[in-house]
């Protein structure tokens, strides 16, 4: 038995049933038909079918611009910000450098005309323990250490359908607990998240798509509150899409030019949005090595929504298992991000996006 929660996400991700002449049963046999081949035979293959609607979502998603995303992953995590985290601030500043993060990305939001709103959440530093593995040093702070005020930023485009969200988020500091730019762990996701916003700052949506920007390398997780607050407002959040080191991968695929994404899901809705992505990258021919993969649980900030009740959560990852070799190091600098690679992905998380906003 299919739980109701499934139900919804294949009733809004295969098409309204009562629009497609089907009874619930056909129109699941679809979806899952689609989860086992990978192919597309749900209505986004219908809407695929028509030519004015693909030429817009090309249109939209070609406008993304590697160079705005390198701009913003070199200033956040080298210059002026070598860091993004509340217990540093840079010499002669008296903002830490994840509030002057904030500020960046505020500012950057107010130019393309979004309104941002920041929700407070206290949370601590980690400690740093050096006898674990350099990438797993981060451990549980002490109670008497300092709390500080963290703030998720957020940012929406108000669809006709306002009631339906459509999440896309990425955490936007740096590690509290050892000194690293955290360039693909995760400038480079708010980076492209930046990028997003900016192609769709006036874009005339159906559902309402919802930015949000937390934080992932202090504790607690900020999303944890994000997603609470949420399923307490009873948003109705259907589809939740992370970018958390896109184009990161192993060193050697790096030199070899190889370009790659992976979707993780959860939970059976996750894996809906996933054949989604795949689907996508096929058919807008997005050029990706693309594959889908189950999380053992939830995990990383789209796990903070699938434990509130949001299961139609992905992540979008350049390697999986995590390949890159300077995994919180001191060595995760910009110059080392694939940035052709992250474009591309946000490429394809926009043609996915915007398939499923132009859904019935």
């Amino acid at each position: 038995m299919k739980s109701s929660a499934y139900r919804l996400t294949i009733a809004v991700l295969v098409g309204s049933v009562l629009a497609l002449g089907e009874s619930p049963a056909q129109c699941e046999d679809r979806a899952e038909t689609e989860l086992k081949t990978g192919v597309a035979v749900g209505p986004w293959a219908e809407l695929w079918n028509q030519p004015e609607v693909v030429r817009e979502i090309r249109t939209i998603f070609d406008s993304v611009n590697p160079e705005e995303i390198r701009r913003h992953l070199f200033y956040l995590s080298k210059d002026p910000l070598p860091f993004r985290k509340l217990n540093y601030t840079r010499p002669g500043q008296t903002r830490n450098t994840l509030y002057e993060a904030d500020d960046y990305i505020s500012g950057q939001l107010a130019s393309w005309g979004y309104e941002v709103a920041r929700e407070e959440v206290l949370v601590q530093a980690f400690r740093c323990d050096p006898r674990k593995p350099k990438a797993h040093q981060y451990s549980p702070p002490a109670p008497e250490d300092p709390w500080y005020k963290a703030y998720n930023l957020y940012a929406e485009r108000k669809g006709r359908r306002s009631e339906e969200i459509i999440l896309l988020l990425a955490h936007k500091d740096s590690q509290s607990w050892v000194d690293s730019p955290g360039a693909n762990d995760n400038a480079i996701g708010t980076s492209g998240l930046l990028e997003i916003a900016r192609v769709l700052a006036h874009y005339p949506s159906n559902r309402t798509i919802r930015f949000l920007w937390c934080n992932e390398e202090h504790t607690p997780w900020t999303s944890v509150t994000a997603a609470r607050k949420a399923k307490e407002r009873g948003d109705k959040i259907i589809a939740v899409f992370n970018l958390d080191g896109i184009g990161v991968k192993s060193a050697e695929d790096t030199a070899a030019g190889k370009r790659s994404n992976v979707t993780l899901f959860t939970a059976p809705e996750g894996e809906v949005v996933a054949q989604l992505v795949s689907a996508a990258n096929e058919r807008f021919q997005i050029g990706l090595e693309q594959r889908i993969a189950k999380r053992p649980r939830p995990g990383d900030d789209d796990g903070s929504f699938v434990q509130a009740g949001y299961p139609a959560a992905v992540v979008q990852i350049g390697s999986y298992p995590y390949a890159d070799p300077n995994y919180h190091t001191e060595e995760d600098i910009p110059e080392r991000t694939d940035v052709v690679n992250a474009a591309m992905a946000v490429q394809l998380t926009l043609a996915a996006v915007l398939t499923l906003d132009r859904l019935p």
